[in-house]
């Protein structure tokens, strides 16, 4: 049985990027690993969930992503002041 992969990710990071330091490359490429939720995909997808949970949770993860937005932008408001 093959399984589908819905989002091939390749998180790449050059010593040339960081500049040689090892402790920068590792830690840079944990935060594009991070970002791109490559974890979080991976262990979501070793059991089943039900199709209305994974709904609750991207209605969830879209609000939160708002609400962050917004302060951002308040924030940006209440700096210009």
């Amino acid at each position: 049985m093959s399984r589908k992969h819905k989002n091939i990710c390749n998180a790449v990071v050059t010593l040339d990027e960081v500049k040689g330091n090892t402790n920068r490359l590792i830690k840079k490429f944990m935060k594009k690993v991070k970002k791109e939720r490559i974890i979080e995909d991976y262990l979501e997808e070793t059991y089943y969930t039900k199709s209305s949970i994974k709904r609750r949770k991207e209605r969830l993860r879209g609000l939160e992503n708002a609400r962050k937005a917004n302060r951002e932008k308040n924030k940006l408001i209440n700096s210009g002041r």
